[in-house]
Parts: structure tokens; C-alpha cells; sequence
């Protein structure tokens, strides 16, 4: 059973700093397609970065201030956030996927597997 489980989240100032991680089970983590999503309220999914092997994508929202990692050792995927702004605000989701091309960009949502979400309240 696929299992991902976002923590790290909660409120923030603006320019504070918030690292996310996505604890993962149930599959192969190394070789999967992961991603970062976030919905604001009344809005859809943005991507908002992903990872396979060496290769890294971010939305130009968040370029220059947010990073991705992952652990292989410990199946755990991260996101950095660094300098927040207002607009960040959003429930925060991790996701996974086997098929490599779904990090590809454009970040679309067309992942299998998905956590259930954490908050970031950035203030200002």
C-alpha cells in the first residue's frame, strides 16, 4: 500500500521559512516520479516542483526561493521554502508517481498517488 504523509506545515511572516517533508511507504521511493503541489482556497492544483533521479523542475512562482530534495534512506521527500510571500498560502501536497515523464514539465496533476496535505499560512 502506497502511503505519503506531508508534515512541516504551518503559519509563517512573510520572508520566514518553512521546510516541508513527505514521508513515504510502500513502494519503491528512489525510482518514482515525486512532486510538490499546493491549492489556495477557491483555486485549483499549481504545481509547484518535482524530482526524478537527477532531474528537477520548478514552477516560476517559487524559483530562487523554494528547494526540493529527497532522502532515499529514509523514503522522505522534502521542500524547502524560503523568503515566504502572502500568495504561498496554501494546503500543500506531496505526490508520487512511476511513470517519469509526470515530472516532466508542465507540473500537471496526473500523479497516482497523493498525501492528504499540510497548511502554510504565510502572513503579512
Amino acid at each position: 500500500l502506497v502511503q505519503l504523509e506531508e508534515s512541516g506545515g504551518g503559519s509563517v511572516q512573510t520572508e520566514g521559512s518553512l521546510r516541508l517533508s513527505c514521508a513515504t511507504s510502500g513502494y519503491a521511493f528512489s525510482t518514482y516520479c515525486m512532486g510538490w503541489f499546493r491549492q489556495a482556497p477557491g483555486k485549483g492544483y499549481e504545481g509547484v516542483a518535482s524530482i526524478y533521479m537527477d532531474s528537477i523542475h520548478y514552477a516560476n512562482s517559487v524559483k530562487g526561493r523554494f528547494t526540493i530534495s529527497q532522502d532515499n534512506a529514509k523514503s522522505t521527500l522534502y521542500l524547502q521554502m524560503n523568503n515566504l510571500k502572502p500568495e504561498d498560502t496554501a494546503m500543500y501536497y506531496c505526490a508520487a508517481d512511476s511513470r517519469a515523464w509526470v515530472c516532466s514539465p508542465p507540473l500537471g496533476n496526473e500523479y497516482n498517488f497523493w498525501g492528504r496535505g499540510t497548511q502554510v499560512t504565510v502572513s503579512s
